[in-house]
């Protein structure tokens, strides 16, 4: 028998006036003041809300699970990503986050997921910390004149930043994220890193979405204003730079994280955008660093001086910096959040061996192989635990987060791209020169250029050699591009050393793929490194 929601019945009277302790949708100016009272931030100079997650300054991987019950165990893919735990666990930690809420201030907000109203989630989110309320604000898509009225939620977070998990045999730490598919609810505890809240609902939507024939991606994605035909996504983990490249002045930003891809089209999931802040300079990234001045961005991590401005340069509580921020803050950001079907796709890694080309061509098989395989480098701060660049591989550029079998986002991937002649493309947004430590990140500007070269088709029939490492079908000029910077092996300097790089990344990318070979065709199988070479 199931046990009793006690966070339910303590909230029971949602959507009626607010209580002693329920607070429904405060206005940011509300949620900056408690928050400023509390103690949760400091007020930056130029307005902005900055706040400190540590020790969590990232996502938890370890500390995620998803409760394994009979409605949806047979459609989840088990594993690391998503680690099993029972409903014996989960409900007694609902009933101890139930005690620890009674008495104590929560915020309510009610905000939506998903941009066509076709497929949209209605999203609770119940919160102790008056920010989280206002990083939900930001990041979801925010309720219209009457669209509270009766609502009911398809999904809802309860989230306990100062709750903690003691005791738990099956939890790893006092920290969680659990996700019940059935009972649409997550539960946070242990962590006030505010990237949890918006990628619990993401899972969610991983899970729901493919049933209805929408196809959840982990990508940026944008638009030419004068040909609504000219649809691009950037699909990439975090650091690899889908919210940098995708915010182009000379194109609508439809958003930077998270969209849908049905038969009508690309939608954005949220409302907002939660941009890396690390480094980040006017000139390089326009855009973004205008947010900075804007009352309503919340500055995770980010430093302040003795005159309380941020410094973006500053990494001594994490590299992993983050900027919350409404999608209307970007000037030519989407206002329907929606468009039509992608003529480009651009798959973009981080390659910290520094060996992969900076622009190629993949075929379709390629286009399966690479998204599959998803291969990446975790990049210092984005999770607990990393300080330097690590090779990784994360199915569908999103592992974390897919919560059915890989394979069932790959075969929607590659229907689509063959019944809308997607042309695509994989960008090395990581090293040239060397691997890291020794090599130098590639330049924004170089690869803005072969971007927009994508993106106009001038690389479509370009004159291309393949690469006898990897088989890409690497580009031999790029507008604006030096010839040099496109073949990796002629920017090293010892190229016996790029050689036995190169060789061990492709035997990491051939060890990785068999667990995808009873599901792989034999021509996506063969996409990858050559076996000679793997």
């Amino acid at each position: 028998m199931k046990a009793p929601d006690p966070l339910h019945h303590h909230l029971s009277d949602l959507g009626n006036d607010r209580t002693d302790t329920l607070y429904y949708h405060l206005s940011p100016a509300r949620l900056y003041e408690i928050s400023l009272r509390r103690g949760e931030g400091r007020l930056a100079a130029d307005g902005p809300l900055v706040t400190r997650t540590d020790p969590h300054t990232g996502r938890s991987p370890k500390d995620r699970f998803v409760v394994q019950e009979t409605a949806t165990e047979d459609a989840v893919g088990w594993g690391k990503s998503n680690v099993p735990v029972s409903e014996e666990t989960f409900d007694r930690l609902l009933e101890k986050m139930g005690q620890y809420a009674a008495g104590r201030d929560l915020f309510v907000r009610d905000c939506f997921a998903g941009a066509d109203p076709r497929y949209r989630l209605p999203v609770r989110v119940v919160t102790e910390l008056a920010w989280h309320s206002m990083f939900a604000y930001n990041m979801f898509r925010r309720p219209e004149a009457g669209d509270l009225d009766g609502f009911e939620p398809g999904f809802t977070v309860f989230d306990l930043p100062n709750f903690k998990a003691i005791g738990e045999p099956e939890m790893n730490s006092s920290t969680f994220i659990i996700v019940h598919l059935t009972r649409r609810l997550v539960i946070i505890g242990g962590t006030h890193y505010g990237g949890e809240i918006k990628k619990s609902i993401f899972s969610a939507l991983n899970f729901l979405l493919p049933a209805e024939g929408v196809l959840p991606m982990h990508c940026s994605a944008n638009v030419n204003p004068d040909d609504p035909a000219d649809v691009a996504v950037f699909f990439g983990l975090s650091a690899t730079g889908k919210t940098t490249l995708s915010a182009d002045p000379e194109r609508t930003l439809i958003g930077d994280d998270e969209h849908g891809w049905s038969d009508e089209g690309v939608f954005n999931f949220e409302g907002g955008c939660y941009a890396k802040a690390i480094r980040l300079s006017p000139e390089g990234e326009p855009e973004i660093y205008a947010t900075t001045k804007e009352f309503g961005t919340i500055a995770e991590n980010v430093v302040l001086d003795a005159e309380r401005a941020m410094d973006f340069d500053d990494a001594t509580i994490t590299e992993n910096t983050r900027l919350s921020y409404p999608l209307h803050f970007i000037p030519n950001a989407s206002e329907s959040g929606m468009a039509g079907h992608p003529r480009t796709i651009l798959m973009l890694t981080a390659d910290a061996f520094g060996v992969l080309p900076p622009v190629s061509k993949l075929t379709p098989a390629q286009a399966m192989y690479h998204f599959l395989s998803g291969y990446t480098a975790k990049v210092a701060g984005t999770e607990r635990g990393v300080t330097e660049p690590q090779a990784t591989f994360s199915a569908c550029f999103g592992e974390p987060f897919m919560v059915r079998p890989p394979s069932v986002y790959a075969e929607m991937l590659g229907r689509k791209i063959r019944e809308h002649d997607a042309q695509v493309f994989l960008v090395n947004t990581g090293w040239t020169g060397g691997p890291y430590g020794t090599g130098s990140r590639m330049k924004l500007a170089h690869t803005r250029a072969m971007v927009r070269a994508a993106l106009a088709g001038k690389l479509n029939d370009v004159e291309t050699v393949t690469d006898p490492v990897f088989g890409l079908h690497v580009p031999t000029r790029v507008p604006n591009v030096p010839d040099a910077v496109l073949n990796p092996r002629e920017t090293w300097d010892d190229e016996a050393a790029y050689d036995e790089k190169a060789r061990k990344l492709a035997q990491m990318f051939a060890t990785n793929f068999e667990r995808y070979a009873a599901e792989a065709s034999d021509e996506i199988a063969a996409a990858g490194p050559t076996a000679e070479t793997a």
